[in-house]
Order: C-alpha cells, then structure tokens, then sequence
C-alpha cells in the first residue's frame, strides 16, 4: 500500500478553531495596547484569565525553555498553536517590551484584575532599594530550575516556580496552601510574583533588551514623578523607565499623553500664554 500522504487540510483541520481564537485574542489585545484604552486593557485582562487560564490553560512556561534545552521542540506542523503564541511571546518583546506578561498571561491578567479590587491602605510599598535586590530573584529562579532540569531532566519541576498549574486545577494539597499565600501575599504586594518570582517573566525581561519601540520620556521627566509613583511595576526610576521590568501597562503612557495631568503639557501651554499675552515691542 502507498503511505498516506497528509494534506494541509487535514493538518490544520484540527488545529483551526483553536489558531483562530487565539489568534482573535492577540490581535484584540493589541488594538487595546495601540489604542490605550482602559476598558480594552480590563477586558483583554478577563479575556487572559478566561480563555488563556481556564479554556485553554497554556501559557508560555518554563517548561517551553526546557523544551528549547532539551532540543524536543513538538513537531511544527501538529502545534501550530504552540508555535503562533511563542512567536507572539518572543516577537512583541523585541518590538515593545514584556507585552506578554502585561496583557497575555492568565496570572499576571489574574493579579491585575485584583489591584482596582484591593483597598489602597492594604498595600505595601517595597522601598526602592530593596526592589532592585528582589527583582533579581526571578532571575535566581530561572537560572536555578534552568541547572536542575539539565541535571535531572525532572519536568514537574515547573509546579514548583510558577503557579499557571492552577488553570489545569491538578495541585497538590500543598501546592494549593502555597498558591493561596501567594495569592494573600499579592494583595499586600501588588503583582508580587511577576515582578519578583516568575522565571518566564525573567527569561522576557533579558530579551527585552533589545525592545526597538521604547517609551517616550520628556525632558521634564527628569524631575517629575508622577509615573513613578503611578507605576505598579516599580519599573520607573527618576526618568529612567527600567525595561526589563515593564510590562507596558500603559498607566504611565496614558499620563504622559494627559494634557491636564503632565508637567510636560503644562508648561508648554503656561509657555504659550505668556508668549501671547506679552506685548509686541
């Protein structure tokens, strides 16, 4: 008998439904991204949750980097899927930074959609220079389950360092108390394990590096700190926005462009008023 040859049809036949979702997906989360809009940022965050946690429950994991690794990357053509978000993961880095963890992951969507819900008054605030030591952790953790897995080719280990598990609802008892104090702790710590634990997000953080579409700053931002104090990520230092840190939440990109609430605007429009009320020689 002649091996069956298989047709494109039947390869993508399958996979269509999912690609054209998520596909769907990516693309409205970038026209909030583009558009900055607040309604479409919380609705691509629920959309994170719903569909990328709890329908689909994958997101980009550590255990794709020990796939790269191990150099058994799944067959291109049966994981179309797969392929479509790591492209979109590691292409929307390069061009505007962690954009991914800011819009497209269901945890990080999670514990955003928690800070308009908690008190402020609950909040900590990390002082800076500790934020700049704990924001080396992730990066810890990700060299560290990076050296275990090539030691041990041990897989589960993931269920240890990141919580996405939790979508697929197959913790163990204990996995669950420790997914519920870092749920606790998040709501004292906004987005605690993004910023200071997740080694997906540090594996980001290095290829956002090389992000070509950057933040615009002003001059005045030298000495204003107004996005500093906005910024939820600790992303912001004086008039340095830290890019391995930020996951282009668009708070500071809306104040910027905030004709009423920028420094920067206003002492162009005071400028102006003096230009026009002063009289001619």
């Amino acid at each position: 008998m002649d091996p069956v040859v298989e047709s494109w049809g039947d390869i993508l036949g399958p996979q269509a439904l999912d690609l054209a979702l998520l596909g769907a997906f990516m693309a409205f989360a970038l026209v909030g991204f583009f558009r900055k809009s607040v309604r479409l940022k919380y609705a691509t965050l629920v959309a994170a949750v719903g569909y990328m946690g709890f329908w689909k429950s994958r997101l980009v994991s550590v255990v794709d980097l020990f796939a790269v690794a191990d150099l058994s990357l799944p067959i291109f053509k049966y994981s179309l899927p797969t392929y479509l978000l790591w492209v979109f993961a590691i292409g929307s880095t390069i061009l505007w930074g962690r954009l991914y963890c800011g819009r497209i992951c269901a945890f990080g969507a999670l514990t955003q959609l928690m800070d308009p819900v908690v008190p402020r008054k609950m909040r900590v605030e990390i002082p800076v220079r500790i934020e700049k030591h704990a924001n080396l952790i992730k990066y810890g953790l990700l060299v560290g389950v990076l050296a275990y897995f090539l030691v041990t080719r041990d897989v589960s280990v993931y269920r240890y360092v990141e919580p996405f598990w939790m979508f697929g609802l197959f913790g163990t008892t204990g996995m669950w108390i420790g997914l519920a104090v870092l749920l606790l702790a998040t709501v004292f710590v906004r987005n605690l394990y993004c910023r200071f634990l997740c080694p997906v997000g540090a594996a980001l953080g290095l290829l956002s590096n090389l992000t070509v579409f950057r933040i615009k700053r002003w001059s005045e931002c030298s000495t204003c700190k107004i996005c500093e104090k906005t910024c939820e990520w600790g992303a912001i230092r004086g008039p340095k926005i830290i890019a391995s840190e930020c996951v282009r939440c668009d708070d500071c990109e809306r104040l910027y462009l905030d004709q009423q609430k920028c420094p920067h605007w206003i002492i162009l429009r005071r400028k102006g008023n003096m230009f026009v009320s002063t009289p001619a020689r």
